[in-house]
C-alpha cells in the first residue's frame, strides 16, 4: 500500500489523461463547429491580430492534448495547452478575471485549473507511463 501511494508516474498519467482529455473535448467541439473558429478570428481581428491565428486554437486544444495524453513530447504539449489557456483568458474571459460565481468560487476556476494542470505537465513531464517518457 505504501508503495502505491508513492507512484509519481501514475499521478502524472492521471494528470495527463484528465487535463488532456478535458481540453481535447473543447477542441473537438471547435473542430465540429467551424463557426467558433470564425468567432475567435473576429475577436483577434478586433484586436488587430491576424485572423488566421484563430486556427492556433486547434493546436492548443487538439494537438497539444493528444501529445499529453499519449505522453509524446508532453512538456511541449503542456506548454501549448497553457498558452492556449492564456489566450482564452485574454480574448474571452478578460472581464471575468476578478469575479466570483454564485457559489462564491472564482468564475474562471475551470480555466484556471486547465492552466495550472497544463503548467504542471510542462514542468513535470510525462513520467514513465508514456509513449515517449520525458
Amino acid at each position: 500500500m505504501q508503495r502505491l501511494l508513492h507512484h509519481d508516474d501514475l499521478g502524472k498519467l492521471i494528470l495527463r489523461l484528465a487535463v488532456g482529455g478535458l481540453i481535447l473535448l473543447h477542441g473537438i467541439d471547435k473542430l465540429l463547429s467551424p463557426a467558433s473558429i470564425t468567432d475567435i478570428g473576429n475577436m483577434l481581428d478586433a484586436m488587430g491580430v491576424p485572423v488566421f491565428l484563430a486556427y492556433g486554437v486547434l493546436i492548443g486544444e487538439i494537438v497539444a492534448p493528444l501529445m499529453a495524453i499519449l505522453g509524446w513530447q508532453a512538456r511541449i504539449g503542456g506548454l501549448l495547452m497553457a498558452g492556449d489557456m492564456l489566450v482564452a483568458f485574454i480574448l474571452v474571459h478578460h472581464d471575468e478575471l476578478l469575479t466570483l460565481n454564485a457559489q462564491g468560487g472564482w468564475t474562471l476556476e475551470l480555466q484556471g485549473m486547465f492552466l495550472c494542470g497544463a503548467l504542471a505537465i510542462m514542468f513535470m513531464g510525462s513520467g514513465r507511463l508514456a509513449m515517449h517518457p520525458d
